[in-house]
Order: structure tokens, then sequence, then C-alpha cells
């Protein structure tokens, strides 16, 4: 039994204490179990804020393991926050590639912009600051203020409230609970580490009080922790019944020079991968497009023919199915690029399967 394995701790003791004990305890545990981390600093060091900003934008909605690697080429080409701002956008959105979301590459980049030009380098200090900067919200800025910074704040985000509900367990399903949640970490947060205990309810998010199969024999709440002694842990925090996502149909023009070259086009810096570079399409809509109206909506007017396959893509909030048209036209306008150099562009993921599919099907 778990139990069994847990530290002999006055139980009693314990399920009463107050969130000063709950945070005692568990940057105890962190002084000991902390992750090593290319944007933490080491213990009795302060942190870099332009670390910690870069590593937020890059961790939200993505793995630690998913961002170390693009974190280091990130720092290695913009040691700086002035560097990042200098810095041409598609070549910061080319760098994102494989991160997704990429709203957050351009933020990061108008973010930047802002830090270096309009507060000569320096990242504001307080939450209330931060939040006004382009992509940061209301977690990223209490993470960066706590850990930057050592302002008292709580920084609230999907493993806080797991760990949280977990812990409390508390009954209102997501996202309605983060309004109980939130008091919560308020009480938790200690006046003279903030930072080290944000990083480490982070962890033992992410370590122990994973989603699945938490690891209860090593949390130093577990005897605590109501989700434990009700024996359901993984059942908070309670899910809402999902939404079923609806599908958006579209169609997307290979156009092919004579030379081999392909039609390309930068997408509005508004709405979904705003600003990145794409194989012409139509809009994304659920009804399907019927080919008068894909001619219709051609950028180019030629003799368009369905390929036999077609690309399908998710999103957060839809899936995608765009049928692939191909065609020979004749030169106007544009970016072109040949096939061998398109590497160079930032597509996103749902463009590189378009790309790959009119390759494969000539």
């Amino acid at each position: 039994m778990l139990r069994s394995l847990l530290p002999t701790i006055n139980r009693a003791s314990i399920v009463t204490a107050s969130a000063k004990r709950l945070s005692s305890l568990l940057l105890t545990w962190y002084d000991r179990e902390r992750r090593s981390l290319p944007w933490r600093a080491a213990p009795g060091e302060g942190a870099d804020p332009y670390r910690v900003w870069l590593s937020e934008i890059m961790l939200q909605q993505t793995t630690v393991a998913a961002v170390i690697p693009y974190f280091d080429a990130f720092l290695e080409r913009w040691p700086t926050v002035d560097a990042l701002a200098a810095a041409d956008l598609d070549a910061v959105l080319h760098a994102w590639q494989g991160l997704g979301y990429y709203a957050r590459a351009r933020n990061l980049h108008r973010c930047a912009r802002a830090v270096a030009g309009d507060l000569g380098g320096r990242f504001p200090e307080s939450a209330e600051e931060l939040r006004r900067l382009p992509g940061i919200g209301d977690y990223t800025a209490a993470a960066i203020a706590a850990i930057a910074f050592g302002r008292p704040e709580a920084a609230v985000d999907g493993n806080v409230i797991r760990v949280l509900s977990r812990t409390y367990a508390l009954e209102a399903p997501l996202p309605g609970v983060r309004s109980d949640v939130r008091p919560r970490a308020d009480a938790l947060v200690p006046d003279d580490r903030p930072g080290d205990l944000a990083q480490a309810l982070m962890d033992l998010g992410a370590t122990v009080c994973t989603p699945r199969r938490p690891a209860c024999d090593r949390c130093p709440w577990a005897a605590a922790c109501s989700g434990f002694a009700a024996g359901a842990p993984e059942a908070f925090p309670r899910k809402a019944k999902k939404k079923v996502k609806p599908t958006r149909r579209g169609a997307a023009y290979w156009a092919v020079r004579a030379d081999g070259a392909v039609m390309l086009r930068r997408r509005p810096e508004s709405g979904l991968l705003g600003g990145m570079m794409e194989v012409p399409t139509t809009e994304w809509r659920e009804r399907p497009w019927s080919d008068t109206e894909v001619a219709a909506a051609a950028p180019i007017p030629a003799a368009w023919r369905r390929l036999d396959s077609a690309v399908r893509h998710t999103f957060t909030h839809f899936h995608l199915e765009l049928e692939v048209y191909a065609a020979t036209v004749g030169d106007t306008d544009g970016i072109w690029c040949p096939p061998d150099g398109l590497g160079a562009y930032a597509l996103p993921t749902v463009m590189k399967k378009v790309v790959h599919l009119a390759l494969e099907r000539p």
C-alpha cells in the first residue's frame, strides 16, 4: 500500500496544517528534488528575467523536454532581449517551427521589441506591468514576477490546478475550479521564497502529481492530500464533458511555374497562423467546397485538378480537411520558391503536409 511508504509524520497535524506548513514541506522537498533546467538559476543565484520570460512563453502548452533544445538554440542565437528585438520576424518564426501555436512567436517578438525599445531593455518587475506586454497573461506575469523578481505572486497553471484540486478534493469541474484554486494558491506563497515556491509547484505537478499514475509515495503533501486519502487522486480535477470538435474544410492551391517554383503567400497577421507563410488556400468552413467554388477562389486562373488524397490536421478547437488542387501556371507577381528552398520558410505543420502530398503526387 502507498500509505505504508509514506514518511512517518503525524497525519492529524498535517491534515489540519496551515498553508504556511504546506509551503514549508514543499520547499524542503524542492531543495532536495528540484530539476536542473537551462533557464533556472542555481540555488543562491539571481534569475535572469530574459531567460525566465523566454522559457515561460515557450512552455505554454508545450513540454519541458520539447522546449529545452529550442530554448538553447534561441539563447545561442539571441542571447539578450535586445538581440531578439533586432531579429527579423521571419527568422524568429522559422526558429520556432515545431513548437506550434505560432501566435506565441509573434507576440514573443513584439514583446522583445517593446521591452528593448520602450523599457530600455529591462523587464518590469510587477505582475500588473508585465501583463501589459504582448503575449503575457495572468499566469506568465505572475511566474516572471515571482521567479525573476521575488514578488509574492501565485502562478496558477494546469499543473497547479491539478495539484491543488487533488490536495483539497475540489469538486468544481474544469475550467471553473480555477476560482477555487486561486485563493488556496495565494495562501501558499511565502514572503521569502515566492519564486522557489512557484517552481516547486511546477516540479511537483510535472514529476510527482502527474495527470496519470501520480507517484503519491514520493509526494511531500501525500499525508495532507484529500484526493489521496479518498484513494482516487486521478479523479481530480473533475472534467467537464468534452465538446465535439467541428470539422472545417478548405482547398489548397499548389501553383507551379514553368521553372518549377511554387507559389506561397503570407497569411494575415491576425488570426490562426497569423503572419506565417502558406500554400494559398480558401477560407476554412464547415460546408464542403464545390469544384466551381474552388475555381472561383483560386489565386490564379488555371486548369486546377484535384489530387487523389486530402490533408487532415487537428487544431486545438477543430479538425481541418484540405483538398489539394494543382496546376501549372504562368508567371505573376507573388512569392515564388523552388521546392528545395521551402525549408527556408516558416511553414506551419499543416502546410508542410500540403507540400508533402503535392510532391508525392505531382
